[in-house]
């Protein structure tokens, strides 16, 4: 097998660009603020009557604190495109960190890929309420493919700055909606029932928790800049808990005013939110009564815009999660490919292409079903994002784990609180997370009953997983060479890059 480097390609995916601010920007825009709110939050209260999600959503993110702790002290040890990949192999064995790198490619191609679904149905409905042009929902996807593919391959700091415009557009938008909603809140008054742990600790919160975790993935991306960071020690750990305060303050404050405009009553009571008006109507008619239909139709735009961002950024992480496993020798040497900027642009042109099968098959699949124009919500946005989101909650749990095997061996100066107590503690609550999400997979997906894609979709997240394992003892015992590769990436503290000889054995 024949590695990028002897072909003349990079080691590294990009010069050293990003600062704090960009990086925060491209964390952000991964969660989606105005997607979250208008979209994830509204979908909770519909479909769980938990008045207490604001909470919630304070609990998700002191609980991915705890895990973001010893994740930021191995960031400064270890710089790899791989992120996630690359700790769980130097902490708990390549095996592991192969499997894990499978299910971190299927996991973000699930969340991006899933996420056109939203996007397309969007854009059509919007160009066929303003101009009455039928639209498919697959052509508008396309073009946001294209678009979206030549942001892939181009510098990595031109897609933080459109980012950072969107990302600061939702927020304005999403922050005038809040202070409408807590001056003029159904009902009359301002209550503060979400905030009650009375509210959130139901027979629900399980289901509640499940819809909540999905709003925060993205924020783990940081480490997939690492080696495109001014100063990764820093600027990744800032960046990962900045992002994470940001996020998490935002969705508690931003969903309160959201259940202050539905009103707590018509929360909890289980026939309070009528099918026709259940998920985003809920946001966008209140913004029609209070602000008008100029702001519904600027809201949507940002909608379509939030939804864009997320795309974008899990793009990304799929780019940098192929171009990392190349290098080493995992996948073919030619997806280590980079352009003279540093965009992976062989790893940005792959996802391109699988997300053009995906949705042509999905178009195909579309024609004549029940769902009507509902079809790739119901289907492709409902599927694969939840799919997605249970594979990196895995992923972060194998990470925690992985902190304290790595410091095991050595503690390099890190204290037990980091090393040891803040990790375990994060197996615990993360892996609890993992759990309720598999228990709750009907109601995330909208079944009443399960069927196979109740089983499949975590299939198609852990059997990756598993072949990876398998794959990693085979390549352990054939291709010794190439096993000391699996996670190592580029030079780094605890892992330096193999010298010229050793790389010359995998050819």
């Amino acid at each position: 097998m024949t590695t990028a480097t002897e072909q003349g390609g990079p080691t590294s995916p990009g010069k050293r660009r990003l600062g704090v601010p960009a990086v925060t920007f491209l964390i952000v825009a991964a969660s989606a603020p105005l997607t979250v709110i208008a979209g994830g939050a509204t979908t909770t209260y519909s479909v769980t009557h938990v008045a207490g999600v604001p909470l919630g959503y304070i609990v998700l993110a002191v609980a991915l604190g705890v895990f973001a702790i010893g994740y930021a002290a191995m960031s400064r040890f270890i710089t790899n495109a791989g992120a996630f990949y690359s700790y769980i192999a130097q902490g708990l064995g390549r095996p592991v960190g192969l499997g894990s790198s499978f299910v971190a490619l299927v996991s973000y191609n699930a969340m991006q890929i899933g996420i056109y679904g939203i996007f397309g149905f969007q854009v059509s409905s919007f160009i066929a309420e303003k101009t009455g042009a039928h639209v498919p929902w697959w052509a508008s996807v396309l073009v946001g493919i294209v678009l979206i593919g030549i942001m892939g391959v181009n510098r990595v700091d031109f897609s933080a700055k459109v980012l950072g415009v969107l990302v600061a557009l939702e927020f304005v938008v999403v922050i005038v909606f809040d202070v409408v909603s807590f001056a003029q809140p159904t009902g009359g008054a301002v209550t503060a029932a979400p905030l009650s742990p009375t509210e959130l600790f139901v027979p629900a919160v399980g289901a509640a928790f499940s819809f909540g975790i999905a709003a925060f993935m993205g924020f783990e991306s940081a480490a997939l800049y690492s080696e495109e960071s001014k100063d990764p020690k820093r600027t990744i750990p800032r960046a990962t808990f900045i992002a994470l305060i940001v996020i998490g303050g935002f969705y508690a404050l931003s969903s309160w005013a959201l259940a202050l405009a539905i009103g707590v009553p018509k929360i909890v009571d289980p026939n309070g939110i009528a099918a026709d008006e259940a998920g985003p109507p809920l946001f966008f008619g209140y913004v029609a009564q209070h602000l008008g239909t100029i702001w519904v139709d600027i809201m949507s735009v940002l909608f379509i815009t939030s939804v864009f961002a997320a795309l974008v950024s899990f793009h990304n992480a799929v780019a940098r999660y192929t171009f990392a496993l190349a290098r080493e020798g995992v996948l073919p040497a030619g997806l280590a490919q980079t352009r003279r900027s540093g965009a992976p642009w062989a790893g940005s042109l792959t996802q391109t292409v699988t997300a053009v099968v995906v949705i042509m098959i999905f178009a195909v699949a579309g024609i004549g079903s029940a769902y009507g124009e509902a079809f790739p919500v119901l289907t492709l946005f409902s599927w694969f994002p939840n799919a997605g989101a249970m594979g990196l909650v895995l992923l972060m749990t194998l990470v925690s784990a992985a902190v304290v095997g790595y410091f095991r061996r050595d503690a390099r100066g890190v204290g037990v609180l980091t090393r040891l107590v803040a990790p375990v503690a994060a197996v615990l609550l993360l892996g609890a997370v993992f759990v309720l999400i598999l228990a709750n997979f009907t109601v995330l997906l909208g079944q009443s009953e399960p069927d196979a894609t109740t089983f499949l979709l975590p299939a198609l997240i852990l059997v990756p997983g598993i072949a990876g394992v398998i794959a990693g003892l085979i390549i352990r015992r054939v291709n010794p060479a190439l096993y000391a590769r699996i996670g190592r990436g580029v030079a780094s503290e605890s892992a330096p890059v193999p010298d010229a000889t050793a790389a010359n054995l995998l050819s």
